[in-house]
């Protein structure tokens, strides 16, 4: 039987488990012999890869399969500071749910992905943002309500995820099949996670989904400040909020950010960034945020809406194609517990069966 070596590192990565450890747990298999077979270069008895998927716990046919997502071309917010343990963690998570999306699609019809990219060596971030505004049908004056809607309905398929480390923002990527994917952090306020949607949007938009030939005075750097200013612009446009950031003070931020639905942090570093406000005085704000501890958890709570997409892909198949969890299982070869773990949640379906 022909297996794809690259799946017995995803399943390992995902169990995480180095290869010393899953080595000293299978007899007559070392270190540096696994290390080979997973690269394709070694050969391994059928006794040996039997007890290898029996130890990693996936189906036999996972690992005929050729899933990739692959997550080096992904863009995160906020990756600073991960280990490269905890990385290989959330990427395997980040290739499973771009697996699973994937799945999903065989049998329904997600919303058409409808925005257009642009090429941030043509366009500025903010004009990329007032444009996906307009596509969006969104006033150029006004907030962006209902932002997973706006989204998912324009082909964007967006996942709450609490199974993730404190530093993880949220991260955009392509899956194999060529649908654009944002994961972010439920357990983060909902001003955060706003901003980290419009964030990876901006990803999507001018670093993902466009074929644009990347220039190499474009670091990863520049591309997030490129993503910023994009997100910056999307949800607290410049024709609609510069007025009222003009000499701007301190108590204005709650009803600012009760408005924009934006955190005041972010509203401190928009009034700086138009001439709102001097620099010493957005300093001075932030300052005075930290004595009111509000630097972490702000006071104000805004409002936003749920992501549904991904969750009525699974309702469709539970309720609408007659599948439980273990015939899912076996139709997307993958165990119980990984099936658990991303369909743990139920919502009405209103996606359409593929016929």
């Amino acid at each position: 039987m022909k297996f794809n070596h690259s799946q017995f590192v995803f399943a390992r990565e995902y169990r995480v488990m180095s290869q010393t450890e899953l080595s000293k747990q299978i007899k007559g298999l070392s270190q540096s012999n696994l290390s080979k077979f997973e690269k394709g270069f070694d050969v391994l008895s059928d006794d040996i890869i039997n007890t290898l998927i029996t130890v990693l716990n996936f189906p036999l046919s996972f690992f005929q399969k050729n899933i990739n997502n692959d997550i080096e071309i992904a863009h995160y917010r906020k990756k600073s500071g991960i280990t490269k343990a905890i990385k290989i963690q959330i990427e395997s998570n980040n290739k499973i749910i771009g697996y699973l999306v994937d799945q999903l699609s065989d049998s329904i019809d997600y919303p058409e992905f409808t925005l257009k990219p642009l090429d941030p060596e043509e366009y500025t971030p903010q004009e990329v943002a007032r444009y996906t505004r307009k596509l969006m049908g969104l006033n150029k004056r006004e907030p962006v309500f209902n932002i997973f809607n706006h989204l998912e309905s324009n082909g964007i398929i967006i996942i709450e995820f609490d199974d993730v480390v404190d530093k993880f923002d949220g991260v955009s990527f392509i899956t194999d099949k060529g649908i654009p994917v944002i994961i972010i952090n439920k357990n983060f306020s909902n001003d955060r996670k706003r901003f980290t949607l419009a964030h990876e949007l901006g990803h999507i938009l001018m670093h993902i989904t466009g074929d644009f030939p990347t220039p190499t005075h474009r670091n990863e750097k520049q591309k997030e400040s490129e993503a910023n200013t994009f997100a910056s612009e999307f949800l607290m446009p410049e024709e609609g909020i510069k007025n009222s950031l003009i000499g701007m003070r301190l108590y204005d931020l709650a009803p600012l950010k009760k408005y924009w639905y934006c955190s005041k942090q972010s509203i401190i570093r928009r009034a700086k960034d138009l001439k709102g406000i001097p620099e010493n005085k957005a300093k001075y704000f932030m300052i005075e945020l930290s004595r009111m501890g509000e630097r972490k958890n702000e006071k104000t709570i805004v409002d936003i809406d749920k992501p549904v997409v991904f969750k009525n892909a699974y309702e469709l198949h539970k309720k609408e194609l007659q599948y439980s969890d273990e015939e899912l299982g076996q139709a997307f070869a993958l165990p119980s517990d990984v099936i658990k773990k991303y369909f743990n949640f139920s919502n009405k379906s209103k996606l359409r069966v593929v016929i």
